[in-house]
């Protein structure tokens, strides 16, 4: 099994072609909520044959209909379905209705799940991210599958500090439902800071050089298995520590003397772990607008969330997977802390976020995108099936563009994507990018042109998956040069077919010359890399 990969189309099936028995560490999934909100992730019935690429695309509309069927069809004949897990499907309509979004919603949750157990081994883990909403379905959709005694815990991420509801109270947590396999399962203690009232409770006192400690015994009445009895400074009992100890830390300044010249051991908050994690999760702190790593994806999750999923249930080496990739902060993590990592997403939008994101927080990284268009054929064949899916793909062809996903909301902008540079101290420029997978003509490189104008872009960006006319290439080369302070001219409008992508030709732009780990997020809100 390749480890370290993107898959692009349906988990359902991804899962099953690809990923065998007992093969991960730990998942992670995040998957859409059952809400009012518009989500094209999960599936849609196919109409045609895929191309060579295995290209799939799929959109949820949480209606009950042939899918949903099918699914349930499914889980009723599996020989990997517990019986707990058939029999709640089969009454589950008493609850939710017969064909009620939920009952949909349910049922292509369950396929998974019953596929996402099979390929946790014995000692893996399993954390499922949820909203209020479903949580209580999923838990006892979870308790079937899994089996009621191997639920760990509820988590609840407080991921906001405030909300007004109305008529209500304020909605402001999420909830992480965490199962294992077996009780062989990884685990390893993780910290979190202490509280302000308890280091004001604890803490109290300072030493000569500022640091905050708190007094620990150093008698040991009452300690299972003795200690050590001798005199210090006059007083006679029984210690924890032997007398070289004793000796040792008065020498370092360590011992803490009360009014009565009893002695007591310093601990120091700055050499302290922290409280052990509890499951109210309150001290991650959502990401906000300011935020670095914050990418305009509007369920992105920090990345101090995963990390602490990951580092409590796995070890360096293991394989982590997330079946509903979004934006990859599972991916980015688990690259982050040494793990091997797979990702599936139904989105190509999500895909092509994912590359943006692993190019550029880690130099040099190798890794695999599997289902993806890979020639003329696979693109034509996207371009037919999904024009947005085949647009972002596109735009994904060209290193650090970024897809401008908000396609159903009003007019069409003009705008598919962006791609920006710096080649000058301070000033973050940028090229505009269209995408055509249908007929061209001059008319849209003058479109193109008034857009770079309006948006005041000082290049621009035309990507056709049909070859291109003489009057448009005109066109273009009569709209002049970008004249780049670095001495060099680039021409303002450029036109780049499929095919020459394809063939890893990239568009003429200047490079970057403030040093930068990443291209910066652009700061105006209508520029913000957007999802639907």
């Amino acid at each position: 099994m390749d480890t370290n990969v993107l898959y692009y189309g349906d988990n359902l099936e991804i899962l099953r072609k690809y990923i065998p028995d007992e093969s991960i560490d730990l998942i992670y999934l995040d998957p859409p909520f059952n809400s009012k909100a518009t989500y094209n992730i999960l599936y849609k019935e196919l109409t045609g044959n895929p191309s060579k690429a295995q290209i799939m695309a799929f959109e949820d509309t949480w209606q009950w209909g042939i899918e949903s069927e099918a699914a349930l069809s499914d889980i009723a004949t599996s020989g990997l379905a517990p019986q707990a897990t058939k029999e709640l499907m089969s009454v589950l309509p008493n609850f939710v209705g017969k064909k009620t979004p939920m009952r949909a919603y349910l049922t292509m949750m369950c396929v998974r799940l019953i596929e996402l157990r099979r390929i946790l081994k014995n000692t893996g883990s399993l954390y499922l991210h949820c909203d209020p909403t479903a949580s209580h379905y999923l838990k006892i959709l979870l308790d079937s599958i899994f089996g009621i005694e191997n639920y760990r815990n509820e988590l609840v991420w407080k991921r906001q500090s405030a909300h007004s509801d109305s008529r209500g109270y304020g909605s402001v947590h999420d909830i992480v439902l965490f199962y294992v396999k077996s009780d062989a399962f990884i685990w390893n203690q993780t910290y979190q800071k202490y509280d302000e009232d308890y280091i004001e409770q604890y803490y109290r006192y300072i030493d000569a050089d500022g640091r905050k400690f708190m007094s620990g015994d150093l008698g040991a009445a009452g300690l299972q298995g003795g200690g050590y009895e001798y005199e210090w400074k006059g007083i006679k009992r029984i210690w924890r520590v032997p007398i070289q100890s004793m000796e040792r830390l008065d020498s370092e300044g360590k011992i803490f003397y009360t009014k009565n010249g009893i002695p007591r051991i310093k601990r120091y908050l700055d050499e302290s772990k922290g409280m052990p994690v509890q499951d109210l999760w309150s001290d991650l702190e959502p990401l906000r607008s300011w935020h670095k790593e914050r990418i305009g994806y509007p369920t992105q999750k920090p990345m101090s969330l995963l990390n602490r999923v990951i580092l409590s249930s796995s070890n360096e080496g293991d394989i982590v997977l997330d079946p509903f990739c979004g934006c990859g902060t599972a991916v980015v993590s688990a690259q982050h802390l040494n793990r091997k990592w797979i990702g599936i997403d139904i989105t190509y939008l999500a895909i092509s976020t994912m590359k943006w994101r692993l190019d550029n927080m880690f130099s040099g990284i190798e890794y695999k995108v599997v289902g993806e268009p890979v020639d003329l054929e696979g693109a034509i064949a996207l371009s037919k099936q999904d024009k947005y899916q085949f647009q972002w793909w596109a735009i994904s062809l060209i290193k650090y563009a970024q897809p401008y996903g908000d396609k159903k909301k009003g007019a069409d902008s003009g705008i598919d994507g962006y791609l920006y540079f710096q080649d000058e101290k301070d000033k973050i420029k940028k090229a505009i990018i269209s995408v055509k997978g249908g007929h061209v003509n001059v008319s849209q490189i003058r479109d193109l042109i008034g857009v770079v104008k309006r948006e005041k872009a000082e290049m621009g960006i035309f990507i056709t998956l049909e070859p291109y006319t003489k009057p448009m290439e005109q066109e273009a080369i009569l709209e002049g040069f970008y004249c780049s302070p670095l001495g060099k001219e680039y021409q303002k409008i450029q036109i780049l077919t499929i095919a020459d992508l394809l063939n890893r030709k990239k568009p003429d732009t200047p490079s970057w010359v403030a040093p930068m780990d990443t291209p910066p997020s652009p700061k105006k809100k209508s520029e913000t890399l957007k999802m639907l």
